[in-house]
């Protein structure tokens, strides 16, 4: 009688494991929900600058985190070494540059799916008992009392890095800030496509269509420009086919991004990457698409 070898689940990882059932914590909407209101309080046009697009076309959060947590790394180095007077310093940048940090956690936060801010307010809540064992630590420094210091900046290295791997885990496991139409060029072949006759396509209305396995969504204009873009918004993957369009400019339904129709460039929303724009002509009355070739 043959042997048949037995494939058995492997077990979750402690953190992804407490992460799934914050995910599922319904309990955190609770204080989700003022925390939202006080951050949609602050000017369109700053969160829009906090969020890095339009002017950075790239989420501005990731890039101001590694200067508090270096510093705070330096400063936990020094305390090693013995430099007091270099830790004290460190310490003190770090909670000055954690400021636009969180400021640009926030604005991203807040257009996040249910389950991500509920990963995210967990994730804010680390860094800020970080941030306020840091200010102990930077406290007692300057009182003289170097031993305490010393242990409330580590306790409070301790509290970030939790905070950053939990961060991780929004990024990689949930995809937040991720581009979510990044695949499109990669399930596309080379070459023109059809999408049927153009006749099919009202002009004035936004169509949804589908080549192969990617939405597209589809906007003949009434002096016969025909735009066809991804209809997977690159924020979140909103459905840009039922957004209105304003100025040139389709609007996602359901956080607002807004990108032009000539080119798919992100002028207005939390989204910070392009939608990819395919290329369109007209052949004996059907309307073929590809993707621009690179020059």
């Amino acid at each position: 009688m043959g042997s048949r070898a037995v494939m058995t689940a492997p077990r979750t990882a402690p953190l992804p494991a407490v992460l799934d059932r914050v995910e599922r914590a319904e309990m955190l909407d609770r204080v989700i929900a003022p925390v939202e209101k006080a951050v949609r309080r602050v000017p369109e046009g700053t969160r829009r600058m906090l969020h890095g697009g339009g002017w950075l076309e790239h989420p501005l959060h990731p890039a101001l985190v590694h200067l508090p947590l270096g510093a705070w790394m330096a400063a936990g180095v020094m305390d090693a070494v013995r430099r007091p007077s270099a830790a004290q310093w460190l310490t003190g940048l770090g909670l000055v540059s954690a400021v636009p940090a969180a400021a640009a956690g926030l604005a991203d936060w807040a257009d996040l799916h249910k389950q991500q801010k509920r990963v995210g307010l967990v994730h804010a809540a680390a860094n800020s008992l970080g941030v306020v064992l840091y200010a102990g630590s930077l406290a007692t420094r300057c009182v003289g009392t170097g031993r305490l210091g010393r242990r409330l900046g580590l306790a409070g290295l301790i509290a970030v890095s939790a905070g950053g791997a939990i961060g991780g885990h929004l990024a990689y496991r949930q995809a937040a800030g991720a581009n979510h139409a990044e695949a499109v060029p990669h399930l596309v072949p080379p070459g023109w496509h059809p999408l049927g006759r153009l006749e099919e396509y009202p002009a004035g209305r936004s169509m949804r269509a589908s080549l192969g396995h990617v939405p597209l969504l589809v906007r003949r204009e009434h002096d016969g420009t025909v735009h066809v873009l991804a209809n997977q918004c690159s924020h979140l993957s909103g459905p840009l086919a039922a957004g209105d369009v304003v100025d040139g400019c389709v609007v996602c339904p359901w956080h607002a991004s807004a990108f032009r129709l000539t080119d798919g460039r992100a002028v207005a929303g939390p989204a910070t990457a392009p939608q990819p724009v395919f290329e369109t002509r007209v052949a004996e009355g059907r309307l073929e698409v590809r993707l621009p070739v690179a020059g």
